[in-house]
């Protein structure tokens, strides 16, 4: 009985909840309705194409939810948790999304545009980013092990500290950009183009540079060992 009050007195307080697909049926209802759902359970919720602009999903479960074609400028995902969401064809716009610590493992935002987001330390985890535009964004210290970065547009854009571990950046536009001190160990940088980019202190270990152009990129205290560059394997 006084287990019984406890968890009445708990829901009451909104300190647990029920998981169930009535709960995300209200949680969707109310996001529609006051454009907010604050640490709401979202989980595999259908939004696509909704309108999201300037709404609040602060720290929400939108595990496997579909957000396809939705608007989220402005939009709030900061500690959000959206793996395995549908992503696709999503509009941001850039400079006004938080998602700061939000994680996208397994993401897929193949068609999205995330032109000067500033989404610093966001996981990324083998995330379907093919074709995205990042272009001049601060993702200094994100996680990209193992994502498709294939043709993605990086110019200019800040990865200082990224983990890009076994990332496949194939044909990848990353001139300019910052990656200084990345991890970028057993990575694909085949055909990318790293022109002018700044690669101090960066790890190479086991990466594939075949036709990468480096055109004055910065290679101060580069990490070669068992790196294929355009040169030949490099183990300096």
């Amino acid at each position: 009985m006084k287990k019984q009050f406890l968890i009445i007195l708990l829901l009451s307080l909104g300190l647990i909840g029920i998981s169930s697909a009535g709960e995300i049926d209200t949680n969707i209802l109310k996001l529609k309705a006051l454009n907010a759902c604050e640490s709401c359970n979202l989980q595999g919720a259908d939004l696509k194409g909704a309108f999201l602009i300037g709404a609040d999903l602060k720290g929400a479960n939108l595990t496997g939810a579909n957000l396809r074609n939705a608007e989220a400028s402005f939009i709030n995902l900061s500690n959000a948790n959206l793996s395995k969401a549908d992503l696709r064809d999503i509009f941001f716009n850039g400079s006004t999304i938080n998602f700061d610590k939000a994680n996208f493992t397994e993401a897929n935002f193949i068609g999205s545009n995330l032109y000067k987001s500033k989404i610093q330390k966001v996981n990324f985890t083998r995330a379907k980013l093919s074709g995205v535009n990042f272009g001049r964004s601060k993702l200094n210290g994100a996680n990209f092990e193992g994502a498709d970065l294939s043709e993605a547009k990086l110019f200019e854009t800040n990865l200082t500290k990224a983990n890009l571990t076994g990332a496949n950046l194939t044909g990848a536009n990353l001139r300019e950009a910052n990656l200084s001190k990345a991890d970028l160990t057993g990575v694909n940088l085949s055909s990318a183009d790293l022109e002018w980019a700044n690669l101090k202190g960066a790890n190479l270990t086991g990466a594939n540079l075949t036709g990468a152009n480096l055109s004055n990129a910065d290679i101060t205290l580069v990490i070669f060992c068992n790196t294929t560059t355009p040169w030949g394997i490099d183990d300096s």
